[in-house]
């Protein structure tokens, strides 16, 4: 057997550049960046390894490892999970910051490798310089955190485990059922111990996505059921994007006359205006949508993990509504009591188009009614103007108008997924990139450095809230940094909006929800809001910035953006208050039973009545 002598660091690196998935037959090199912070615990290992070279693979500089991982899992998100950027970094907090990172790519069945140094597998040196020390057991370390919320984790404790770990790294990581974030923990001594490597080990691998279809009981049990329906509704969820299912979806739409709405992770897959398509559904949903599915009799789930903001926790449809789940994931498509088809999205709606071809939807007038009623909702939240300042819908139709059919929007967290998911029109198909199955706070601005290292050729705008940006903006440097023009759209509505509404709805008065100074006399945050000065700060840093206040400013600001040749922030500040609201739908929270307040009474009470409408599983 013909080897060669490397370091586990050095094999690492090698073994990632010779990996490629293949997709209807077309290869896509799976990792040509790396994203690292370094540190002790990784400069010395994978860093030398990087900088030594014999590889093709391009260095990116992360300023924080949360906000570099957050980057990739939005990289690997828009490459439709056919590439990913792994993400180096140091032990201890170097390390911890990656775990809500994580939790992120988990989430959202997103693709993401993580490779965390750790401490010293011999022991020698110990405690060594930011290791947690646990009574219990030696074996166990702060890494071990990633075992909780990533979908394989291992720690090579010798050079040569790293041809099992990177393998079974590897199938998870390409698998469409089963992927999500991946830990393969380094001790910092063996990422530069040296083993004597099988040759074969580094060469050129292929994983192949095969395309696996439904059986053809698994169609007719699915056929049935929307045969007898006489007004079915479908869900289109991220898994048709994932596997490229969108002209499928049309064809078994159109064939069949059965509209379909629109999850955050599918938005976008069709026309906004596509004669079939009712918006998005769930609590961030539209009427047209939520009034549908609340007459639905059977509901075909494709590609979606059902969560309670698509579902309206299980209460947009009720008991006697058929459900049909096409999925690749088993444990997604038995979800609410479904009827499974365990398949490639594609696949699934090809054979249920050719099942269904003399099956026509009952009512068709009525599905281009809701549509019209709905759009000219939309028209009127865009068009909405107030003499005290510029509200949060009209910026953001602002934006949309301007931006071209190819441009891309990143969004994520607080009031503004609503608004999207609602009002958004996208332009060509996948220029909709919305995290929203962990609703990660910060993961927009840098989430929009991963979408623009995926999609250059693209003018990249990121919708976030001033809350967002005062937890996570590190990449905005990086940007800088590569001569990337991304544009941050930055809506200042002095807090944290989304949860204030969320809040008072639920009958609490505003409480720590609002960016106030603490007020001397009642020892409470209720004093004046405090000024902050986004674009100062983002100035400082480099970025071409603007302050926004009116319509005119912020048309004056786009334009002039692109003329630029760096990274541009609008800081745009909105009425507070000016989101939209919910449209038939309802959101399961924990709300006090017990409270002396009456407004929370009556919501509690609200809680109680809407559960028994709710479907049980």
């Amino acid at each position: 057997m013909k080897t060669i002598r490397l370091t586990m660091a050095q094999a690492l690196v090698r073994f990632l550049d010779q990996q490629y998935v293949e997709l209807d037959g077309t290869e896509h090199k799976f990792v040509q960046n790396i994203f690292g912070v370094f540190g002790h615990g990784c400069v010395v290992g994978v860093g030398q390894a990087l900088q030594e070279g014999g590889h093709q693979i391009r260095f990116l500089q992360g300023k924080n490892e949360q906000n570099m991982a957050l980057a990739a899992t939005a990289f690997a998100k828009q490459k439709n999970r056919l590439e990913i950027i792994p993400c180096v970094s140091s032990i201890g907090p170097g390390a911890m910051n990656m775990v809500t990172a994580a939790g992120c790519a988990t989430a959202n069945r997103i693709p993401l490798l993580l490779l965390p140094g750790d401490t010293f597998a011999c022991r020698q040196p110990d405690p060594v310089l930011q290791q947690a020390e646990f009574f219990q057991s030696f074996g166990q370390t702060v890494t071990d955190a990633f075992r909780g919320v990533c979908h394989y984790f291992d720690r090579m404790e010798r050079p040569e485990q790293l041809m099992t770990a990177a393998l079974h790294a590897m199938r998870v990581l390409t698998d469409p059922a089963d992927t999500g974030a991946v830990c393969l923990a380094m001790p910092q001594d063996v990422e530069g111990e040296a083993y004597d490597y099988p040759v074969s080990f580094l060469r050129k691998r292929v994983w192949h996505l095969d395309r696996r279809a439904p059986t053809s009981a698994q169609t007719e049990r699915a056929a049935e059921i929307i045969r007898r329906a006489k007004h079915p509704l479908v869900i289109c969820g991220g898994g048709v994007r994932y596997s490229l299912a969108g002209d499928a979806l049309e064809q078994f739409c159109e064939t069949t006359g059965i509209p379909f709405s629109e999850t955050q992770a599918g938005k976008g897959v069709l026309p906004w205006n596509h004669p079939l398509n009712l918006g998005g559904i769930g609590v961030t949903g539209g009427r047209a949508a939520n009034v549908m599915a609340r007459e639905a009799d059977a509901v075909i789930a494709v590609g979606t993990r059902l969560t309670d903001f698509t579902t309206s926790s299980k209460w947009l449809w009720g008991e006697e509504c058929k459900v049909v789940s096409v999925n690749i994931c088993p444990f997604d498509a038995i979800k609410m009591d479904g009827e499974p088809m365990i398949c490639d999205a594609r696949e699934g709606l090809k054979a249920l188009t050719e099942a269904l071809k003399e099956y026509r939807y009952a009512e068709p007038e009525k599905v281009q009614t809701v549509r019209k009623d709905w759009n000219r909702t939309v028209d009127e939240w865009y068009a909405a103007r107030d003499s005290r300042g510029l509200t949060q819908t009209r910026a953001l139709g602002i934006i949309n108008a301007f931006m071209r059919e190819q441009d891309i929007a990143v969004g994520s967290a607080g009031s503004l997924p609503g608004d999207m998911q609602r009002l958004f029109r996208p332009g060509l198909r996948d220029t909709y990139h919305m995290e929203y199955g962990f609703s990660n706070m910060g993961y927009e601005p840098n989430g929009a450095l991963g979408v623009k290292l995926a999609c250059p050729e693209s003018e990249v705008y990121a919708f976030f809230g001033d809350g967002t940006y005062l937890m996570a903006h590190s990449e905005l440097v990086t940007c800088l940094q590569e001569h990337l023009r991304v544009h941050f759209c930055l809506f200042d509505n002095s807090g944290w909006g989304c949860i204030e509404n969320l809040q008072n709805n639920q009958g609490s008065d505003t409480f720590g929800t609002v960016f106030r100074f603490r007020n001397p006399e009642s020892g409470a945050l209720d004093g004046e809001i405090i000024p902050l000065d986004f674009a100062a700060n983002a100035a400082g840093y480099g970025l071409k910035t603007y302050t926004i206040r009116t319509e005119d400013e912020l048309q004056a600001a786009l334009a002039d953006a692109l003329k630029q040749d760096r990274p541009a922030l609008y800081d745009i500040k909105v009425l507070p208050g000016s989101m939209t609201p919910g449209y038939e739908s309802w959101w399961r929270v924990g709300v006090a039973e017990v409270s002396t307040q009456p407004r929370v009474q009556k919501a509690y009470e609200d809680l109680t009545e809407h559960v028994k409408d709710t479907r049980k599983f």
